[in-house]
């Protein structure tokens, strides 16, 4: 089940990136309840608590994720271009994130154990967990490397993790040199 691409990106760049082009064209990683429940079972093990093994989602969790990803993208697009954020985005943002409030209970069977619990549903929990790592992001040193893809027809956005990488992936740099060779032949005919 096709969710968008999985980049290892910060979880809330991963949310965003659910909403994604192929060859220019938009496209819907998140076009039911189960392609929430791929997405999260996908990122489970980058999650701050667990989620049960049979995860239920619901439409409202679907909403709830999309508005998240809305804000979480029309965010990352301020911080990019340098423009005021959304009012709305970011009321959405902190609303999410205060939505589970979670704690962790130290467990010692055998051995010391941190276990992270919410006070919400699991969906809820996790996706109040990518709304706090956005707080973070946006909020932290890591915003000076977020860059928007340049690659054509691309949307996805990325942590320039590496001072040479300029694109979301090696598809989007391998498109771009080869829209610029192609330009360029052009050019010289």
């Amino acid at each position: 089940m096709t969710t968008g691409p999985l980049l290892g990106e910060p979880l809330p760049i991963e949310l965003a990136n659910t909403a994604y082009a192929v060859r220019g064209r938009p496209r819907e990683g998140l076009p039911s309840a189960e392609h929430l429940a791929a997405w999260l079972e996908s990122v489970r093990s980058r999650l701050p608590l667990p989620l049960p093994s049979e995860l239920v989602v619901t439409e409202a969790d679907l909403a709830s994720a999309r508005e998240l990803r809305a804000s979480v993208r029309a965010l990352a697009e301020a911080a990019v271009t340098g423009a005021a954020p959304p009012a709305r985005a970011l009321a959405t943002l902190n609303e999410r994130s205060r939505s589970a409030p979670r704690w962790r209970e130290l467990r010692w069977d055998g051995r010391p154990v941190a276990l992270t619990h919410a006070a919400a549903p699991p969906v809820a929990a996790a996706l109040s967990a990518v709304a706090e790592a956005a707080v973070d992001l946006f909020a932290g040193p890591g915003l000076a490397a977020l860059r928007a893809c340049q690659g054509p027809g691309c949307v996805l956005f990325f942590v320039k993790d590496h001072p040479r990488r300029e694109w979301c992936s090696a598809g989007c740099g391998n498109r771009a040199r080869a829209a610029r060779h192609y330009d360029r032949a052009r050019e010289g005919r």
